[in-house]
């Protein structure tokens, strides 16, 4: 008999699981949102009186929640192998609500600044604590053949949040004062609360909980995923990659620790970690975030449009990122990771050209150039460089560190996320276009380094992906190259290259390696229902 999760398995519970994980993105993407409609509202700074013409204030007010977000990335770097996938995923949901229930209850005379502070930094915290673990609980979830899909849209559906929250700013703004601002913050409980909802019913990753030597469970997962028995062919050969994939990363008998991140070999845990991180970091630089929180505001500064205009162009614009963002659901298995980067950035450094070089001029006619500018380079983003840093990290780390590495790679995104929308304001107050000239500059960049550093994961199971590095490690070789050369590979050919490559040769079989992960923890299984 096949095994169910709340009555589902096979197609049903993988796209339950893609569904609720993608609503925890589509959060991520509406609190990304909310405040560049309201930051500069007048019945938001009423309440907020020092946010009034204080761009410094503004942009703190704002940037706060990105130090939030790394302090719960950080959180899931500590934590995330103890509680699991599923339990920080309700736990940030859970944490999210809490921030935005202090955020909404602010009020004058009870000093609501710090107070709405206290709020955004802890609805971050909660937003930091799913962004480390979603994408890699889906990868883990997912099919090879799906894998790059489903985590690509998560990642566009982040441009679906912010259209959502442009819009629900643009309404409420013809409101009450108090709706102004209120009713878009408060709005977050809803995507919240289908989340905890959701996950509770839902299993954890496979990967995860086979790794923690709840083995039994795990073929249970696999099983249901599958759609099929827990002695069929494929669930078996599943788990045994699965146990390949511990014995090769060393994750036998000992605890995974922060000194395994910096480790070479035929693992490339370094390596991997970083080509994640830097993936997160270049997005942040590309100036994504100085468009998405600031637009209204940079289209009042650098255009001198007015405040409802201003909001009716962000709308826009929105709109349109959204559209593009659905490209790579299309495009990321038939073009690949590597292409649809390079693709990304040419196309974002020509945009932040066009925004600069028609700012320099100080002429109307030429600013509507910029507004072009700025659309272009939110199709651009939105088609590649918004969803494939949160896939990138979470599909090219070997089980051992993949959720210490995803989340070190989402601090990475959070702490420049936190620099760019604090330094925003300041630059474009103070060199104008210099601004947009200064991330042309950052995206001509990133391109050797995808060039020569990004390896195609596109097709590939996990498993597959450790044999890349492994290649290119044993041979002497560039990964990119390692990665062209190696051929797609079945799941029991797999197996014998994982042999041909030494990894795991001569430590023990894949009976004992089961055996150790067992003895390796304690041996309780939460509770399953099997049909």
């Amino acid at each position: 008999m096949a095994v169910t999760y709340a009555g589902l398995s096979g197609r049903p519970l993988s796209l339950t699981i893609s569904t609720i994980a993608t609503m925890g993105f589509l959060l991520f993407g509406y609190d990304q949102g909310v405040m560049s409609g309201i930051i500069s509202d007048e019945a938001f700074n009423n309440v907020f009186t020092a946010t009034k013409g204080n761009n410094t204030m503004q942009a703190l007010v704002t940037a706060i929640y990105e130090l939030g977000c790394l302090l719960g990335a950080m959180f899931a770097l500590v934590a995330g192998d103890k509680l699991g996938r599923r339990k920080m995923i309700i736990g940030g949901a859970s944490v999210m609500i809490i921030g935005v229930i202090i955020q909404v209850t602010s009020f004058p005379g009870h000093a609501p600044l710090a107070q709405f502070m206290v709020g955004r930094t802890i609805t971050g915290v909660g937003n930091g604590m799913n962004t480390s673990t979603i994408p890699t609980y889906q990868a883990e979830c997912s099919k090879t053949t799906n894998r790059g899909l489903l985590i690509c849209i998560e990642g566009g559906v982040i441009a679906i949040g912010t259209l959502i929250a442009y819009w629900i700013d643009f309404g409420a703004h013809y409101g009450p004062p108090d709706l102004v601002w209120r009713f878009p913050i408060a709005f977050q409980v809803f995507f919240g609360v289908i989340i905890i909802a959701g996950m509770f019913f839902l299993p954890d990753s496979p990967r995860y909980l086979i790794a923690q030597g709840k083995m039994e469970q795990g073929e249970l997962v696999l099983a249901a995923l599958n759609g099929c028995e827990i002695n069929d062919h494929q669930t078996q050969i599943q788990k045994q990659l699965v146990l390949d994939s511990i014995r090769a990363s060393g994750a036998i008998n000992q605890n995974v620790t922060y000194r395994d991140l910096t480790t070479g070999g035929r693992t490339q845990h370094l390596r991997r970690m970083l080509i994640g991180a830097s993936s997160q970091m270049f997005q942040q630089l590309s100036g994504c975030n100085a468009v998405i929180y600031y637009l209204p505001v940079l289209l009042k500064q650098s255009l001198g449009e007015s405040n409802d205009r201003a909001l009716l162009i962000g709308g826009i614009n929105m709109i349109c990122y959204a559209i593009f963002a659905t490209f790579s659901w299309f495009f990321v298995e038939k073009i690949g990771r590597r292409k649809l980067f390079l693709g990304g950035t040419f196309g974002q450094l020509a945009a932040m050209t066009i925004t600069f070089g028609c700012l320099i001029p100080d002429n109307p006619k030429a600013a509507d150039g910029a507004v072009f500018g700025l659309f272009l380079y939110m199709c651009f983003f939105g088609a590649t460089w918004l969803p494939l840093p949160w896939l990138y990290p979470a599909e090219i780390s070997p089980i051992k560190t993949r959720a210490k590495a995803n989340a070190v790679s989402t601090c990475s995104n959070w702490l420049f996320n936190f620099t760019v929308v604090m330094i925003t304001p300041v630059m474009v107050q103070n060199i104008k276009w210099g601004t947009y000239l200064f991330f042309a500059a950052m995206n001509a960049s990133f391109i050797p380094v995808i060039w020569f550093f990004y390896p195609e994961t596109a097709g590939r199971s996990l498993e597959e992906i450790d044999l890349i590095f492994a290649k290119g490690f044993v041979e002497n070789k560039n990964y990119v190259i390692a990665a062209r050369e190696l051929p797609k590979l079945s799941d029991d050919e797999v197996d014998a290259r994982a042999a041909e490559y030494g990894l795991g040769v001569g430590q023990e079989t894949n009976e004992e390696t089961e055996k150790h992960v067992e003895e390796r923890h304690s041996p309780d299984l939460e509770s399953r229902i099997v049909t």
